[in-house]
């Protein structure tokens, strides 16, 4: 099977464009939903994060999301910490998911597949790109967070540059939702015939 990696910054549209792929039936194995799912109450992952962050569990046991991402922006050390938790989790689910996907090719979408290096996981590297303003604009409506804390996440990302150097293709999320549907519906086109 043909794996497509997707990924972009922080605000770029990267759930937009995956839900334009799902529309074609394309499976879609989405990095974020399997990290929202490993931190679930009861899992091992939330018992390794609360041992290493304490006081970043809600009254009733959940991960506090906000407090969490306050505590490792900003802090590269803390930041490591919680990946080397969190990414051989997440891998080794997105590798479980593979496995069990009949179809001519797959998108997984993985935020920080470069930060990670883990190109190798994927036969084609999809970036979603847009300005940096528009990812500023995107997470403050989106999020509520101000413009020093979004600033902050996408600093900690990988270069805009370095993103599209490594990309196979690039979508660009800069105009209205007709152009990002046509660009969608011309590389599935594409990638449907693909063959690893």
């Amino acid at each position: 099977m043909y794996k497509v990696g997707l990924t972009g910054g922080i605000g770029c549209g990267k759930s937009t464009v995956s839900n334009l792929f799902k529309q074609h039936n394309v499976p879609i194995i989405d990095a974020d939903e399997i990290a929202h799912s490993l931190v679930s109450i009861g899992k091992p992952a939330l018992e390794l994060i609360n041992k290493s962050f304490k006081g970043c569990l809600t009254s009733e046991g959940a991960l506090n999301r906000s407090k969490l991402r306050d505590l490792i922006f900003g802090n590269p050390k803390k930041k490591q910490q919680l990946e080397k938790i969190m990414h051989p989790l997440i891998y080794a689910e997105i590798e479980n998911k593979i496995q069990s996907l009949q179809a001519d090719y797959c998108i997984i979408a993985i935020p920080l597949l470069i930060e990670t290096n883990m190109q190798s996981l994927v036969n084609h590297i999809l970036v979603i790109d847009c300005t940096r303003e528009q990812q500023i604009k995107r997470v403050r409506a989106r999020d509520g967070l101000d413009t020093q804390k979004i600033t902050t996440i996408i600093n900690s990302q990988t270069t805009q540059q370095n993103r599209l150097a490594q990309a196979d293709s690039v979508i660009h999320n800069t105009e209205n939702k007709s152009a990002l549907i046509n660009q969608v519906n011309t590389l599935h086109q594409s990638f449907k015939y693909r063959v690893t």
